[in-house]
């Protein structure tokens, strides 16, 4: 019997068992982001789900361009003392707007990018997070979250080969974009050397790293950098920190998600930071 060829592997970022018209949605929304991007330096940060729209009509940083909601969700809104009017739509009329994985609860929002800061211009205080070259948005989004929840001053990442703050990211994020700022730099080495001279240590985490980030004499302010999973920190990062750390693990694992080292990591110096 003839052997039959091998089924055609989905395109355009679609997950294995994707139906074609979540492909064909799919290829939609890459083609519009594409031309969003290339065709309108203003063009809007598109947010979804609960706790990332609401968070962002709680920030009065925020402009709001459109608000779509459903019917339950736009109750939900007033119930809860927003002022906001949104445009009430059907599920799918938000759904098509989205990638065929993206939850959003019945809130989409399109909105202004919040103005970065300059490097220059951060407080020297508490702990910075500097990615380098991190370009998943879920694993950014995540990292923000955790930021968040340990009270960091700012995050920075390099304008390219990093994800854009708005859909996926976002939402990963669940609203800590409004509370971490977003530091955009085109060189990261002379971002650390910044850093530094506002009297930031700057301490890069890799698996590579002689010294144990928890046996460190840490002291604040600090830059965390954090480098992308598999390749880590690139050399000239490493070059421009003044200590180059491992997290060491008791498992036989001993590598972790990076946004997972980053909360570990955020952890340990607050810990350390505190005298705990």
């Amino acid at each position: 019997m003839a052997s039959r060829p091998p089924a055609p592997r989905p395109r355009s970022g679609a997950k294995p068992g994707a139906t074609r018209e979540q492909i064909e949605r799919r290829k939609r929304f890459e083609r519009a982001r594409r031309a969003s991007l290339r065709g309108a330096a203003d063009a809007p940060i598109v947010m979804y789900g609960w706790h990332t729209v609401t968070a962002a009509l709680r920030n009065p940083a925020r402009r709001v361009r459109k608000l779509l909601a459903t019917e339950n969700a736009a109750r939900r809104l007033a119930d809860e003392g927003f002022t906001h009017k949104p445009e009430v739509v059907r599920p799918g009329a938000i759904a098509e707007r989205l990638l065929p994985d993206a939850v959003h609860q019945g809130l989409y929002l399109e909105t202004d990018l919040l103005p970065s800061p300059q490097i220059e211009d951060l407080p020297a205080k508490g702990v910075v997070l500097v990615l380098d070259r991190i370009t998943d948005p879920h694993n950014v989004g995540a990292i923000f979250r955790s930021a968040a929840a340990f009270a960091a001053t700012a995050i920075v990442t390099t304008q390219r080969h990093s994800p854009d703050a708005t859909g996926a990211l976002a939402k990963a994020a669940s609203g800590a974009l409004e509370w971490v700022p977003l530091v955009n730099v085109q060189n990261l080495a002379r971002a650390l050397a910044a850093l530094k001279a506002s009297g930031f240590l700057v301490v890069g985490l890799d698996s590579s790293g002689e010294a144990d980030f928890a046996a460190l004499p840490l002291r604040s302010p600090l830059a965390l950098v954090l480098g992308a999973e598999g390749k880590g920190l690139r050399q000239l990062t490493k070059e421009s920190c003044d200590h180059v750390a491992r997290i060491d693990l008791p498992g036989e694992i001993k590598s972790l998600n990076v946004s997972n080292a980053a909360a570990l990591a955020l952890y340990v110096a607050s810990r350390l930071l505190s005298g705990a």
